[in-house]
């Protein structure tokens, strides 16, 4: 027996995010078909696909609105971060990253991608965590473990600042993953471009921050074909960038840059995507269908997962959520893909659709 559903209202349809009054079919978790039209379905408002939150450390969530004085001070290795992890019990941990991967759930993300500190077994710690509905892209770090037995239970590495490794260190990881056909990535130009070039020339499948970084470098990263993840709100808490032109998101996209949107460090902001695009339009980039896709498509292409989540389109995966276009928050909207950017809250949520995953 085949599982068919079908909702209508207002659809958010295809990679460049027309509103149009329509309907989506649901066949096994699959798009099957998105038309045009008033139509009558039991689920009913405003459809839109779900968030790729694509830099997170939900470890952190173990210490929330923990006092800081510097980024420095906080994340670097034997930092405040890692002092705390440290004293956390391995449940602890665990049942503080549930709580966390719950309200991303809630909050519409159905895809996440972590960096997740404590070799093997913070990776294992993360896998346990997991719950119904949710991908995780989970980017282990060696601990003292051998890289290679990091990659037999993570979905690649994903390291801090190349000033913070010896160099032969960071090409030795960064073969071994791209030897196993897993992702690696690097934060970079977070506080300020020392660590940039050394993280260009280890080619890695995406950057994270470049918050300070130069023309050059996005030119850099266009030519090899790197996306960025950007997190303006970590980037403002941190005090790494607070002038309005830090992270230079216009500037990334004017250039080329495959943009994508995470919420970074749970410690600073919680994990809610619509907050973060909120703060990036108002702040950054006055274009909303971009930072719609930044939290979206662009996540999926980042992850070479567009073919299959991202968007509403034929044949993707029904990642959907349904908003309350009459919510007291959302009524009298004129421009819906600007409204969902701008203002909407994850309690105009109606319900949310997870379809199928590989």
């Amino acid at each position: 027996m085949t599982y068919e559903c079908v909702v209508s209202g207002i659809v958010i349809y295809g990679d460049e995010f027309e509103a149009t009054e329509g309907y989506v079919v649901i066949r096994e978790g699959i798009i099957h078909e998105v038309g045009t039209g008033e139509v009558d379905s039991s689920i009913q408002g405003l459809v839109a696909p779900l968030f790729i939150n694509a830099h997170t450390h939900v470890g952190d969530s173990i210490a929330k609105e923990v006092s800081f004085d510097s980024l420095g001070e906080l994340v670097k290795p034997k930092g405040l971060k890692y002092k705390l992890l440290s004293e956390v019990s391995e449940g602890g941990l665990i049942a503080s990253m549930r709580s966390c991967l719950c309200d991303m759930k809630r909050t519409g993300t159905c895809t996440f991608v972590d960096f997740r500190e404590g070799g093997v077994s913070g990776v294992r710690a993360l896998r346990r965590a997991c719950i119904e509905g949710l991908k995780p892209i989970i980017l282990g770090r060696p601990n003292g473990d051998d890289v290679k037995d990091v990659l037999t239970v993570a979905d690649g590495i994903g390291m801090s600042s190349v000033n913070d490794h010896p160099w032969d260190v960071l090409q030795e990881v960064s073969e071994a993953t791209k030897k196993s056909g897993k992702l690696f990535a690097i934060h970079a130009g977070e506080v300020d471009r020392s660590d940039v070039e050394g993280a260009l020339e280890l080619m890695p499948d995406f950057l994270v921050h470049m918050t300070h970084a130069d023309k050059d470098d996005l030119k850099a990263a266009v030519d090899k074909n790197i996306p960025i993840v950007v997190c303006p709100r970590s980037n403002f808490v941190t005090g790494v960038g607070r002038s309005g032109e830090r992270p230079p998101i216009k500037e990334m996209i004017e250039l080329g840059v495959t943009v994508a949107l995470g919420t970074d460090n749970v410690m600073l902001n919680p994990v809610n995507m619509f907050a973060e695009m909120e703060f990036a339009v108002k702040t950054f980039w006055q274009n909303d269908r971009q930072v719609f896709k930044m939290a979206t498509l662009n996540g999926a292409k980042m992850l070479h997962l567009d073919e299959k989540m991202g968007s509403i389109r034929e044949g993707k995966a029904a990642h959907i959520m349904i908003l309350d276009e009459k919510s007291n928050n959302l009524c009298g909207t004129k421009d819906f893909v600007k409204s969902i950017v701008r203002r909407a809250r994850p309690d105009d949520i109606k319900v949310v659709l997870v379809g199928k995953s590989d």
